[in-house]
């Protein structure tokens, strides 16, 4: 099932299900909200037209996991680590399909794309066992981790590089997990003002969900709505020789198999 929120006639939102002939009400609330309630999504009634949709979760807390492609770590000159690299998002990161990415060119002027197959979680865990970890996933969608390679590659940790307002593209769906086979045989695909950029699948994932959310529980309570983005593979822009980047009004667009697809304009502030 493809979950989102759409607008009522009212105005307010709810939550409900993506079909091929329109959205399904699925329950009341936010999305965050449902995915707390441990309930499993039912159709409801059909929304009468065609109502604005969008994503409309704001995850708490946003888990990323850095080089788990070996050929992405290679076009960067970079080693596999041995474990997994974690660094964290803000909230704040997160847009939705059509919004704008948007930085100040005082501040960076290299910015780069990154397609990942994210992983949502669907109740709150500590100390998950490999073998259990898919118990505690509600489902998957589709992220940007839009990357200010500069600040990257000078400041020494990836906070500001990472972190910055609108740096997430986030959805258009969450798909749950009974829908998704197998999170490792999936295509992966970036576009940037029509010219393909990466393709890959997420079998050459390094380490795979199960291990990461075994990982991350370790260390860290995950939460109902917590996200964690898995890594790109090849074909970012700082990869490419001379490299390429993100420029003001370029449309880029990153696609999952089975989930969506996430188009956004890019604003520079001069």
């Amino acid at each position: 099932m493809k979950l989102l929120s759409y607008e009522r006639a009212d105005g307010t939102w709810a939550v409900g299900a993506q079909a091929a002939d329109g959205v399904y009400h699925v329950a009341d609330g936010s999305l965050l909200d449902f995915i707390r309630s441990g309930n499993t999504p039912q159709l409801g009634d059909k929304v009468a037209g065609a109502p604005r949709t969008r994503l409309g979760l704001r995850p708490p807390k946003l888990f990323c996991i850095g080089r788990n492609y070996a050929d992405h770590a290679s076009e960067l000159g970079n080693t596999m680590p041995s474990k997994p690299l974690v660094f964290a998002k803000y909230p704040t990161c997160v847009i939705e399909d059509g919004d704008l990415i948007r930085w100040r060119a005082d501040i960076t002027q290299q910015v780069d794309w990154e397609v990942e197959l994210v992983v949502v979680i669907g109740k709150d865990a500590r100390d998950v066992r490999e073998d259990a970890a898919y118990d505690v996933v509600f489902g998957y969608t589709v992220a940007n981790d839009i990357s200010a390679r500069d600040l990257q590659n000078s400041e020494g940790q990836w906070t500001r590089a990472k972190g910055m307002d609108t740096f997430c593209p986030l959805g258009p769906v969450i798909v749950t997990r009974d829908a998704i086979a197998d999170p490792h045989a999936l295509d992966l695909e970036t576009w940037v003002n029509g010219q393909r950029m990466q393709h890959a699948n997420t079998r050459l994932m390094h380490f795979k969900v199960p291990f990461l959310i075994a990982y991350l529980s370790q260390t860290f309570t995950l939460e109902a709505g917590d996200v964690i983005l898995t890594g790109t593979p090849a074909g970012v822009g700082s990869g490419m020789k001379p490299p390429r980047f993100l420029a003001d009004g370029d449309e880029v667009r990153v696609s999952v198999q089975g989930i969506g697809t996430l188009t956004n304009r890019c604003a520079v502030q001069r």
